[in-house]
């Protein structure tokens, strides 16, 4: 009964956090709000990385809850394992997973799993508080997804990400080919 009685108060703990943080909703077609970071990689703690510097390029904010948790386990392996097809291999198209961990633990964590993107460590919750993904209650980025345009405009969002769902990859996938193609078309490249 205690186990259940707890899993009954994690979901619904989690499900108020989703709604709470949608009161701070982006749209699709606002220019991203810029921030600066603390990267952290397989290869340990980076420098800091400010988003207007992929301006040019096709970003994916990724925010998820906490390192080495199932869901955000389950969903930065699919990164990982789609990584070429996904993300292009990194080519013009970057991937910051965002959470509100240490930039040692995503390090170690990175490490650990051969994770080839970056994360970002949002420790005060200041990009997850620009993008209605912070939850004050419980000092945590909640699992949502925004593709943004190399104008640095949102071009497509997915609130909540659905981690355990193949066809959000799929959707994903078609998300970032139309925000890199749409650019390419606009500009004759």
């Amino acid at each position: 009964m205690r186990i259940m009685t707890t899993a009954i108060l994690a979901v619904t703990m989690l499900a108020g956090a989703a709604v709470e943080s949608r009161a701070q909703d982006l749209d699709v077609g606002q220019v991203a709000p810029d921030f600066t970071l603390v990267s952290a990689g397989r290869d340990g703690v980076g420098k800091a990385v400010k988003l207007s510097d992929y301006k040019g390029q096709t970003v994916v904010l990724a925010f998820f809850p906490k390192a080495r948790t199932g869901g955000c386990t389950v969903q930065n392996d699919a990164y990982r394992d789609q990584y070429a097809t996904l993300f292009n291999g990194g080519k013009d198209v970057t991937l910051f997973s965002i959470s509100t961990d240490a930039p040692e633990t995503l390090a170690s964590w990175a490490k650990e799993k051969g994770y080839p993107h970056t994360f970002l460590s949002d420790a005060d919750g200041i990009a997850g508080k620009r993008y209605g993904a912070y939850n004050a209650s419980y000092k945590l980025d909640m699992r949502l997804l925004y593709v943004i345009g190399p104008d640095g405009k949102v071009t497509h969002k997915m609130q909540p990400f659905r981690e355990t769902d193949p066809t959000a990859y799929t959707e994903l996938g078609a998300a970032i080919a139309k925000a890199r193609t749409g650019t390419k078309a606009k500009s004759g490249r």
